[in-house]
């Protein structure tokens, strides 16, 4: 298959070029700075100004850009989160407009940010409506921006991405650092929810929906088992074999990271349904599996 991808530089990218690579699939990488990178047999880098004709027929669009949520959630920062996801997904709509022969499938990254955050309620793909807050917001926006391809008739996946866990990338190490440090315990209540998955199981479910024609719509990208802060610090503590002796208040987080600190104080329990319903084998469905594996790498 031929695949065009934003966001092939960053974390999931990065790690879902390579598996693609390894099933014999060509991936023409959308980013602003192409002569950054060296293309090889399988890899591909061109800009948003590269014409479309010039192209062989793409089966894929894959679309992970955005600008990244860790950081103190000014104005400016807010908004750049909101402006970097609708404007990377309308040119990647814009070059499907130009195709002549549309794409198999297009996927679309999103997050359970959709879904807002509670301890009681259990969230599915079947959740409709989107919460109120800023995070349930820009992922109401980015996907209705992803609509345009479904209104072209090409096959649409708004993937929605849990927290995903990898040794050296993504919110992971941020987590562990305190922990390592001796200083680390729960957050808060210790009660929300952190829905979760590994890293492999993320690019195994994106390699799934991608040749899944059966899969559309939204997809929660998540491991059947979310786990409480409490449980997820305590794993970790022993994992790490470091103490795990601290209760931090939730205002201290709110004055370290501003509003961001919704992302660790507050959660929700996501369910990967259709996964479930389509059989996908989790290969790491308990968090101690996961971390177990992670830090044994």
């Amino acid at each position: 298959m031929n695949i065009l991808m934003t966001g092939g530089t960053g974390f999931i990218g990065s790690h879902f070029i390579q598996r693609l690579v390894t099933e014999g699939h060509h991936v023409y990488v959308l980013t602003r700075h192409p002569k950054k990178h060296k293309d090889t047999e399988h890899i591909s880098y061109i800009s948003f100004r590269y014409s479309m004709k010039k192209l062989p027929f793409i089966h894929a669009v894959i679309n992970l850009a955005g600008e990244s949520l860790f950081g103190f959630w000014t104005e400016e920062k807010k908004e750049k989160i909101v402006a970097s996801r609708i404007a990377v997904t309308e040119k990647l709509t814009n070059m499907l407009m130009q195709m002549k022969e549309k794409p198999e499938v297009f996927i679309s990254g999103s997050a359970i940010g959709f879904y807002g955050t509670a301890e009681d309620t259990i969230f599915t793909e079947y959740t409709k409506r989107p919460s109120g807050d800023f995070l349930g917001e820009v992922t109401s926006k980015w996907e209705r921006a992803a609509k345009v391809a479904e209104d072209l008739g090409v096959r649409t996946v708004y993937a929605r991405f849990g927290v995903v866990l990898d040794k050296y990338e993504g919110a992971l190490p941020q987590m562990a650092l305190p922990i390592k440090l001796g200083v680390g315990g729960t957050i808060g209540s210790g009660e929300q929810w952190l829905s979760w998955i590994h890293i492999n199981d993320c690019v195994n479910l994106l390699y799934f929906i991608l040749k899944n024609d059966t899969m559309t719509g939204a997809v929660n990208i998540t491991a059947p088992h979310p786990v409480r802060n409490k449980e997820f610090t305590a794993s970790l503590a022993s994992i790490l074999k470091r103490p795990n002796l601290f209760t931090i208040p939730t205002p201290i987080i709110g004055k370290v990271v501003g509003e961001m600190g919704q992302l660790i104080t507050e959660g929700q329990y996501v369910l990967p349904k259709k996964a479930l319903q389509q059989d996908f084998i989790f290969h790491y469905e308990h968090i101690i599996d996961a971390l177990e594996n992670i830090y044994q790498k």
